[in-house]
């Protein structure tokens, strides 16, 4: 009982720590995936795309995608939670992590059609897509265009205007921690390792392309959506979050506390928590 005791409250210590020293600053590394029984490339659209299916419940799956320079590795927390209870299906987005790319430019509409395709290979009618960043952009193109084929949208820390960017995120270090840390995975995932350089250009390209729809787009989305803002969003500004959620019919808005832009590194147990109330509901 004493030892219980003085754990819990050793948990509770360094939970506070942890937050006086504000967790939204850091980026800790995301555990191993959890083992998978289904997992390859799939040829779509003129790339190989990498995905990875766990969990054997029956139902609709969930689509899980990652944010710009990111890869699927990043949703491990996540994912070995929720595989309980759902089937879970994670990728590289075209050009990182293992995906390859035929060298077209990157676009929200091109990513959101390779994501459609991979679900035709999969044979996955429909799924619960939970995106962040520039999954939550991709997911909002999808349910603009082909809103059949989502149940759910869990849209954290998206933008469809450029004037939602924060622009002290060029500057912001956390951030600039981040892209250091892709980089490195870059290098470990890619089958072109040495590109990064090339690759972070492409994608900072999109990143300042105007999306094509903007705000206007969102007002027919029949997609039960929640938009997912993080308190300390070094890249989201609040109120362009909050004007999606006002904008799309029927859309709810959650604020995550105490965590940034990463905050499924930051908080993953809470992050997952907000996933599964969403669902539950």
């Amino acid at each position: 009982m004493i030892r219980t005791l003085v754990t819990a409250a050793i948990v509770a210590v360094t939970a506070t720590l942890a937050l006086a020293e504000g967790r939204w600053t850091s980026i800790p590394q995301p555990a191993a995936m959890p083992e998978t029984s289904n997992s390859g490339t799939a040829a779509v659209n003129g790339i190989e795309m990498y995905y990875a299916v766990y969990g054997e419940a029956e139902g609709t799956p969930i689509l899980m995608i990652h944010g710009g320079l990111a890869h699927a590795d990043i949703w491990s927390a996540q994912v070995a939670d929720l595989m309980a209870d759902y089937k879970v299906i994670v990728a590289d987005t075209r050009g990182h992590g293992r995906s390859t790319n035929d060298g077209s430019d990157y676009s929200y509409g091109l990513l959101a059609s390779d994501y459609l395709a991979l679900m035709d290979h999969l044979g996955v009618e429909k799924v619960h897509l939970v995106g962040w960043s520039d999954g939550a952009n991709i997911g909002y193109s999808i349910s603009q265009t082909n809103p059949e084929r989502l149940a759910t949208h869990f849209a954290h820390a998206g933008n469809v205007t450029l004037d939602g960017i924060d622009p002290s995120v060029e500057t912001n270090e956390t951030f600039g921690a981040y892209v250091g840390a892709m980089a490195a995975d870059y290098a470990k995932l890619s089958p072109t390792p040495e590109g990064f350089e090339d690759f972070l250009g492409g994608v900072a390209a999109m990143w300042g392309t105007e999306k094509p729809g903007g705000v206007d787009a969102l007002g027919s989305v029949p997609v039960k959506t929640v938009v997912v803002q993080s308190q300390y969003d070094e890249a989201i500004l609040m109120a362009h979050a909050e004007m999606i959620a006002s904008t799309i019919p029927g859309a709810t808005l959650v604020l995550q506390e105490n965590v940034s832009h990463f905050s499924m590194f930051q908080a993953p147990d809470e992050y997952t928590a907000d996933i599964r109330a969403f669902l539950g509901n």
